[in-house]
C-alpha cells in the first residue's frame, strides 16, 4: 500500500508538499458575513477602499467592506498570486484550500495559481453553513451529500476540459445550534471518510460545545478521529482545560487565524481574539501534553486586506514571523517542522 496527496494538478507523494498551511482561501466571496460599519465611523470612513487611509479600520472592522469580502475579483485574483508566489520564496510548499459549496469557489484559478507560483495546492469538497446554500442544496440527503463528495474526490470537477479532483473534504461547516443540512453533511463526510481514507476539516460555530458535538457525530458515522481536523481553536476552544479536554478525543487541534488580532470581533463580540503570542502559548500547552503530532497552523485568508498587496500579512506571515517567535518560546525546530510538515502530510495522505 502506497501513499499520495491529491492536488489540482495531480497526485503527488506526502513528502513533497513540503512546509503546508492547512487552512486558507485563495478564491471565494464571504458577503454573507457583512456587518454594517460602526455608526460612529460609517460617516468618515470609506469602507469599500482599501488605501492607506482605511486598511487600519478595516484591520478591526474587515466584515464592514463588501469590497474587503469579495476573493475571486480580478484583483484580489492578482494579490493572491502575488501572494502565492512570496509564499514559495519564503520557503512554503503546500496551500490547503478550504472553499467549499456556498463561498463560490474557482478551482480552475486554483489550478492557475498553483501552475504559476509552482506551489501545490490542495482542494477540498464539502458543504458550507446552511445559509450560505443556493436553494436546490437544501433538500439534499445525506446520500445525496456523500456521492458529490465522492465524485470530487475520485472523479473531480471539469474545469477548462480537464478534471480537478478534491483532496479532503472541508470545510464542512456548520452553526449553533447544528442545523439539519449541516448535521447529514458531517455525517456525510464520516460515512465516506470511512470509505475512502482521505482527511476532513470541519468549522465550528463561536461555542465551546461545537467541536465536541461535530466530533460526536462524525465518529458515530464512522469517521476516524486521526483523519479530522477541527478548525479555528483559537477563537472557539479559549481555556486550556477545555482544549486539554478536546484534545484527547484524537484529532487535529487547528490553530489558524495567525495574523488576526482585533480588539472588537464582529462575529462574535463576546469572543476575546488572541493574540498570536497567546495561540503560540495554546500551541506549546499542547506539545507540552505530548500532542505535538497533532496540531497544525494556518491564517484562514478570506479577506483582502490580510493580503501582502493590499498592506496585509500574507501567506508567508507564519514562516517570516510566527516560526521564529515559535522558537524564541523554546518550541524546538524538530517540532515545528513536525507542525507544519509532517502533520499536514500525514493528514492529507490517501493510501491506494
Amino acid at each position: 500500500m502506497t501513499s499520495l496527496v491529491q492536488t489540482v494538478l495531480g497526485d503527488v507523494s506526502p513528502e513533497e508538499l513540503g512546509r503546508t498551511l492547512t487552512h486558507e482561501h485563495l478564491s471565494m466571496a464571504f458577503e454573507h458575513f457583512y456587518r454594517r460599519p460602526p455608526s460612529q465611523l460609517a460617516s468618515r470612513v470609506k469602507f469599500e477602499e482599501v488605501t492607506l487611509k482605511t486598511v487600519g479600520y478595516l484591520r478591526q472592522y474587515p466584515y464592514s467592506s463588501k469590497f474587503n469580502l469579495v476573493m475571486n475579483d480580478e484583483r484580489a485574483q492578482d494579490a493572491v498570486l502575488n501572494d502565492v508566489k512570496i509564499f514559495k520564496e519564503c520557503g512554503g510548499g503546500t496551500i490547503v484550500e478550504n472553499s467549499t459549496e456556498g463561498l463560490d469557489r474557482d478551482l480552475g484559478y486554483c489550478k492557475r495559481v498553483s501552475q504559476i507560483s509552482g506551489v501545490h495546492v490542495v482542494a477540498g469538497t464539502g458543504y458550507y453553513i446552511t445559509d450560505t446554500q443556493p436553494a436546490n442544496h437544501l433538500h439534499h440527503r445525506q446520500e445525496d451529500m456523500y456521492n458529490h463528495m465522492l465524485t470530487q474526490l475520485t472523479i473531480g470537477q471539469e474545469v477548462s476540459g480537464s478534471a480537478i479532483k478534491a483532496g479532503f473534504m472541508g470545510e464542512i461547516a456548520s452553526v449553533w445550534p447544528l442545523r439539519d443540512f449541516e448535521i447529514k453533511a458531517i455525517k456525510a463526510a464520516g460515512e465516506l471518510q470511512e470509505n475512502f481514507g482521505c482527511g476532513v476539516s470541519f468549522h465550528p460555530h463561536r461555542v465551546t460545545e461545537a467541536p465536541f458535538e461535530i466530533i460526536r457525530l462524525y465518529l458515530e458515522a464512522g469517521g476516524a478521529a486521526d483523519k479530522a481536523v477541527m478548525s479555528h481553536l483559537d477563537r472557539t476552544l479559549l481555556e486550556n482545560e477545555k482544549l486539554l479536554e478536546f484534545s484527547e478525543l484524537g484529532t487535529y487541534c487547528q490553530f489558524d487565524l495567525f495574523g488576526i488580532e482585533v480588539s472588537y470581533y464582529q462575529l462574535n463580540v463576546d469572543t476575546d481574539m488572541p493574540s498570536d503570542a497567546q495561540r503560540i502559548d495554546k500551541i506549546r500547552l499542547l506539545v507540552d501534553e505530548g500532542k505535538e503530532d497533532k496540531v497544525l497552523m494556518s491564517h484562514d485568508i478570506h479577506t483582502k486586506h490580510r493580503l501582502i498587496d493590499f498592506g496585509g500579512h500574507g501567506y508567508s506571515h507564519i514562516i517570516n514571523n510566527v516560526l521564529p517567535k515559535m522558537k524564541s518560546k523554546g518550541i524546538s525546530p524538530a517540532t515545528i517542522d513536525k507542525i507544519t510538515i509532517e502533520n499536514p502530510a500525514k493528514w492529507l495522505s490517501i493510501n491506494v
